[in-house]
């Protein structure tokens, strides 16, 4: 039996701002994100096994995409902590807001950069990160390839 990819897709809202940019994405401001995760594997096929004919249990990998990224993330404001948007993050903090401060500029590019190196960290040893698409807006989105990224 050969490879099988199946994929789960989440949503979560976020908020950012990009330091530095030279247009409106400087201002803080939010997106309804939409991640597609792509894992590659073969079913199971061990007739006793309770995950018969399963790559993996969407049950499962729902459960680390929503542990590692979704539960971090949805209503979250991102900042690079590298910026003088630290003083803002700061003040939400203090406030009570969920701030993330990320070691890199909060762009959908190096988001899905950071949630393939998270996923990939928890997925089980047979199962294999095949891709991950993170959508910004309805007409955006980054994508992320295992065999581009080896």
């Amino acid at each position: 039996m050969g490879n099988i990819r199946i994929t789960k897709q989440f949503n979560f809202e976020a908020g950012h701002a990009l330091y530095g940019y030279d247009g409106k994405c400087r201002n803080v401001h939010g997106h309804s994100y939409k991640l597609s995760v792509t894992v590659i594997g073969r079913p199971i096929t061990d007739v006793g096994h309770v995950k018969l004919g399963m790559v993996i249990d969407f049950g499962d990998l729902k459960k680390i995409v929503k542990e590692e990224i979704v539960d971090k993330f949805d209503h979250a404001t991102v900042f690079n902590k590298n910026t003088p948007h630290i003083e803002l993050a700061k003040e939400l903090i203090d406030r009570g807001h969920n701030v993330i401060l990320a070691d890199y500029q909060p762009t959908s590019e190096n988001m899905v950069i950071d949630f393939a190196k998270k996923i990939k960290a928890r997925l089980p040893e047979n199962v294999k990160l095949h891709s991950l698409r993170l959508q910004e807006t309805d007409t955006s989105y980054a994508e992320w390839f295992a065999s581009e990224n080896e």
